[in-house]
């Protein structure tokens, strides 16, 4: 709901701050006093678009700020996160300023928005009726969800549906994507194949790449190997010319042995010897037996690099290593299973597709058969309350008819209206006028308001217009139970309509210095009564006048707390 507005050089608004209420928000003043002009400001929070005649004279800007309560408006929050914009607080707040060069600044929570998503997120904030203005009850997709929300039944088939419908499409999609892949699908085929006999006839390995890198590198370097490997045994053994390693550590150890035998430090040497002594001979028996393998053949090394060679230009093509050529081997076959069942695949899923589509087609006659009923039973309803509301001739019907499927069922939901006995019923939107539509959309929300959980604020700018007595009696209750459910904001000059206020707010001009400004004033319980006395009498308030006036408020109090015993039951 709309918390506050405040506006600055608007019009004749110079500078006003509104804390709205929840419930019935009237507006009154005299003609002229810039009530019509407050909702333009709130028009303009919404996307209304704007131009430099509603900046105030003399002055280079506007500006207009608004603060939303969007706890549980779920639409509204959804539409934030599109844009990444915060909204943990559950508080809105708009600011849009306009210059006189034609500059559009636009904040939503800080965050600059375009003027399309403005508009956008405006629709589910307020709905706006008035004699030029009439914006959900006009549009087709609001028209079917009044019929789809007027009771659970309704709503518990469409959801059914729209479970089907979402499956059926999905399906749809596939299987037109497998009907586009078809036309390249030999080709495919052909190079799969191709692709899976050349790692075939490969006979690749398992880490076959990482052991043949290792041998090549050992035969490559075979002629050091050798040489080093030999000078390594005669340094261990010995040859003609020197004695050897293990030769000279036994002649020390006898030695020392024989030394020790006389200096006890030199007896503490001989085990470490020892033990040293049997390490060198590991290590020699290890270069011994390595010589007497080595065998470098120059055909072997030939043989590996050309194997080398093919595996480098596999891994060229399919992976940086066998294992991973392996992978993608594997992933071919998969690949290929599929292509070759494609023909029995894409026949499965049509079968599938038909039977979805059957099923489809039973859960769409349910909903139309439901709509029908619902949109019947909304007609009447919606009907009686016109007549209430001083439109007897009327003629209202929700039309419900066959369509193309889609997302919403098999049908068109639109409302014909008729305003004058004897004229046939058209579109809402060819043949209500402004003043008709505002009260058609408050016959609406009299019927709905406890089912509809849409916009959480509503406007009548004016909705009074041409009636009176009973029939503004009638107006005037049936705007306070829809107050019962949402936040409405109400233009009037009816005193039946202002005695129903939650919060009444006067507007009246004031001169000063040759300026003229409007001023927004919220009425006490003693100041209401005497703008009811007055719309009711005019200037002279009498003292008979102040009586009926207060007896009227406090009727009226006393029907609202009558409905509120009914919204609770």
């Amino acid at each position: 709901m709309l918390k506050t507005l405040t506006v600055w050089n608007f019009a004749l608004l110079e500078h006003v701050e509104i804390e709205f209420s929840s419930g019935l928000n009237i507006l009154t003043g005299e003609t002229g006093a810039g009530k019509s002009i407050l909702i333009d400001a709130l028009g303009a929070a919404l996307g209304r678009r704007l131009s430099e005649d509603f900046i105030r004279t003399g002055c280079e800007w506007l500006r207009v700020e608004a603060i939303f309560d969007i706890s549980g408006q779920k639409d509204v929050q959804e539409i934030l996160q599109e844009q990444a914009i915060d909204a943990d607080e559950d508080s809105l707040i708009v600011t849009r300023q306009y210059t006189i060069k034609g500059k559009n600044v636009i904040l939503v929570n800080g965050c600059h928005v375009t003027i399309s998503f403005l508009k956008k997120l405006g629709e589910c904030l307020v709905d706006i009726h008035g004699q030029h203005e009439n914006l959900s009850i006009l549009k087709p997709a609001n028209q079917l969800y009044l019929v789809d929300h007027s009771g659970s039944a309704v709503f518990s088939q469409f959801k059914s549906y729209e479970d089907v419908f979402r499956e059926w499409k999905e399906l749809s999609q596939a299987i037109e994507d497998k009907r586009a892949q078809a036309d390249d699908l030999n080709e495919r085929m052909d190079m799969l194949r191709w692709q899976e006999q050349e790692i075939e006839q490969a006979q690749l390995r398992e880490g076959e790449d990482v052991e043949l890198e290792a041998d090549i590198k050992r035969l490559s370097n075979s002629e050091r190997i050798t040489t080093n490997v030999e000078k390594a045994y005669c340094l261990f053994d010995g040859d003609d010319e020197s004695e050897g390693i293990l030769s000279s550590l036994a002649r020390i150890k006898q030695c020392l042995e024989q030394a020790g035998r006389y200096e006890d430090k030199l007896s503490t040497v001989i085990q470490p010897l020892e033990d040293a002594t049997y390490q060198l001979q590991d290590i020699f028996y290890t270069v011994r037996d390595c010589k007497d393998g080595l065998d470098f053949d120059p055909r072997r090394l030939d043989d590996m690099q050309n194997r080398m060679d093919l595996i480098d230009k596999l891994r060229k093509k399919y992976g940086a290593a066998v294992s991973d050529i392996l992978e993608y081997q594997k992933k071919i076959q998969q690949d290929l299973d599929k292509m070759e069942n494609f023909d029995a695949d894409l026949e499965a899923d049509e079968t599938k597709l038909k039977e979805i589509h059957k099923k489809l087609t039973e859960e769409a006659e349910k909903l139309t058969k439901l709509r029908k009923a619902a949109a019947e039973k909304l007609s009447s309803s919606i009907g009686r309350q016109l007549t209430a509301l001083g439109m007897k001739s009327a003629q209202f019907r929700i039309d419900v008819a066959e369509a193309e499927p889609g997302p919403n069922g098999f049908d068109d939901v639109s409302i014909q209206f008729s305003a004058n006995e004897g004229e046939k019923e058209k579109a809402l939107t060819k043949t209500a006028s402004g003043g008709e539509l505002s009260r058609i959309a408050l016959a609406i929300k009299t019927v709905s308001a406890q089912n509809d959980d849409s916009v959480g604020s509503m406007v009548f700018d004016e909705i009074d217009t041409g009636i009176g007595g009973e029939t503004a009696q009638m107006v005037a209750e049936r705007i306070a139970w829809v107050g019962c459910f949402k936040q409405v904001l109400c233009i009037t000059h009816l005193p039946q309509i202002a005695c129903m206020a939650d919060a009444h707010y006067h507007l009246y001009k004031e001169t000063n210095e040759g300026k003229t400004i409007t001023c927004v004033k919220n009425l006490s319980r003693e100041e209401r009564i005497r703008e009811v006395a007055r719309m009711a009498s005019g200037k002279e308030l009498s003292k008979a006048a102040l009586t009926s006036a207060e007896e009227m408020i406090d009727h009226a109090d006393a029907r609202k707390k009558d409905f509120l015993t009914r919204k609770t039951h």
